[in-house]
């Protein structure tokens, strides 16, 4: 299957940057991107793709949301709230964090790469 059609799903929607910097947004999106490529490329019918995207672009806004709550707005109680809520699985970060480390660092998260943790020893 083909990805384009998938990837307009949330290519031509804000939805899912909405509240980020264009860094976060970026890193974000092309991780989105990532996924729907190869949920396209081992898609078993057009339906469950578009289903998968669906459920990938939800999340995905779950996370930005997050991160927004956390680092631009320090909102950090709503954002331990809405990971709960979101069955958010990763560790809470420091408060200091940089949103753009902060997004990479779910994001490996998500896809199964734990070794960029971004708590701090000490």
């Amino acid at each position: 299957m083909l990805a384009k059609p998938l990837l307009s799903q949330f290519l031509a929607n804000d939805a899912v940057t909405r509240g980020l910097g264009d860094p976060e947004a970026r890193i974000l999106v092309e991780w989105l991107v990532d996924r729907t490529e190869t949920l396209a490329e081992h898609a078993t019918s057009e339906k469950l793709a578009r289903l998968q995207v669906q459920q990938l672009c939800r999340r995905a806004r779950g996370i930005g949301r997050f991160v927004t709550l956390w680092c631009q707005q320090r909102e950090r109680g709503a954002a331990a709230q809405l990971a709960a809520a979101e069955r958010f699985h990763w560790p809470l970060p420091p408060a200091d964090i940089d949103p753009c480390e902060l997004m990479q660092a779910i994001l490996d998260w998500e896809a199964g790469q734990s070794g960029s943790d971004y708590r701090r020893a000490g």
